[in-house]
């Protein structure tokens, strides 16, 4: 296993996401026996670090990786959850869900302490002092509840910018969700840039983005083949980001053994993947995600032609994602955090962004189009 620096510790360079764990066909009935058992083989085999949150598996996960790695000595595995503000309706019991948390993963502290999935919905509640969230988690961590505290994000730029700006001197990691594709396609390098100009590291999530990598078209399968028959695409997929210095931790959610036994296996060794195959990955990439989407360059000269002021150029990014993800949890969850009057079904379809448009991109046709899917 490669392990990875962290302040004083040793962070094995993979680490098993919980949101994934064998079901007994239901999502929230967790295969406990397996669980344990592939726990037990990650742990043999060097992985330390196991990822769980509040909202995993109906909340299941906590208490079922509370009990497993109840078996093993504490110091012997570094433990992370986070506070579900992602739901609005938690934000003003970050006492109560904490306390619960320790409770339902059988510990006295957490190793490693997260500000769940900072986004476009929670930013306001997140900022705002009254919540207490901020004050109480850096009291958790002054007297010891906390070791090390970070914060997730699927939001924009801008979004993370703001909450950094607040509370970047006390964040020790942040983990984004980045891979090959969303490199360009979700601005994943320009987010590491950010958290990197802050001095904090990077944990990964989604690295092979739910399992979409390792299903592959038959014509982009088949270039990677012809590169390296041996590799499988997830091996693709690691060998990707242990080209990123910024990443420390890269969270897999793996859900068989077969799943665990090959990226246990691609972590034996640091073997990143080189420029040229780097640049195949990114221009297959590129194809998929610009087969289907629109391809505005964020020139903003639609902006200043609105009557309605909508943000055209992030509607039309959301609108990309959710057109190549047929759906997904981004697009809806940004959309739930406007006010009616700045969401898609706002425009009124004058056009007049379309005269200046240097894509020629149908915007209105567009904002139609979107508004009736995120219904």
């Amino acid at each position: 296993m490669i392990y990875k620096d962290f302040k004083n510790l040793k962070l094995s360079a993979l680490g098993l996401g919980c949101m994934r764990l064998p079901v007994n066909g239901d999502y929230t009935e967790i295969d406990e026996k397996k669980t344990a058992e592939m726990v037990d083989y990650a742990i043999k085999n060097g992985i330390n670090y196991f990822d769980t949150a509040w909202g995993y598996h109906g909340g299941q996960s906590e208490l079922v990786m509370g009990r497993v790695l109840k078996n093993y000595a504490r110091e012997s595995f570094y433990l992370a959850s986070k506070f579900p503000g992602y739901d609005l309706a938690n934000i003003d019991k970050v006492e109560e869900i904490f306390t619960k948390q320790l409770e339902k993963c059988q510990v006295d502290y957490f190793d490693f302490y997260l500000f769940h999935n900072v986004c476009e919905l929670n930013i306001e509640q997140y900022l705002d002092e009254k919540y207490r969230i901020y004050d109480y988690l850096i009291k958790q961590k002054r007297e010891g509840r906390i070791r090390h505290l970070g914060f997730s994000t699927h939001g924009t730029i801008d979004t993370m910018r703001r909450f950094l700006e607040k509370y970047g001197k006390d964040m020790e990691f942040c983990q984004l969700q980045v891979n090959w594709l969303d490199w360009d396609f979700q601005n994943a390098k320009e987010k590491v840039k950010l958290v990197k100009s802050y001095g904090i590291p990077v944990w990964v999530m989604e690295p092979v983005r739910g399992g979409s990598l390792v299903n592959l078209a038959p014509k982009y399968a088949q270039k990677l083949r012809d590169i390296a028959p041996n590799r499988t695409f997830a091996e693709w997929a690691f060998r990707f980001l242990q080209g990123i210095d910024e990443v420390t931790v890269t969270l897999s959610g793996m859900s068989n053994f077969e799943q665990l036994k090959e990226n246990i296996q691609t972590y034996t060794d640091e073997k990143p993947l080189n420029a040229e195959e780097r640049e195949v990955l990114l221009e297959i990439a590129y194809e998929m995600t610009h087969k289907n989407t629109l391809p505005c360059t964020s020139c903003r000269y639609c902006t200043e032609k609105c009557p309605k002021e909508l943000n055209i150029p992030w509607l039309i990014e959301l609108y990309n994602e959710h057109t190549y993800s047929d759906g997904g949890f981004i697009a809806s969850m940004a959309m739930d955090a406007l006010s009616e009057d700045k969401k898609p079904s706002a425009c009124i379809g004058c056009r007049a962004c379309e005269s200046v448009c240097p894509q020629n991109i149908k915007i209105s046709e567009m904002m139609a189009d979107f508004s009736a899917k995120i219904k």
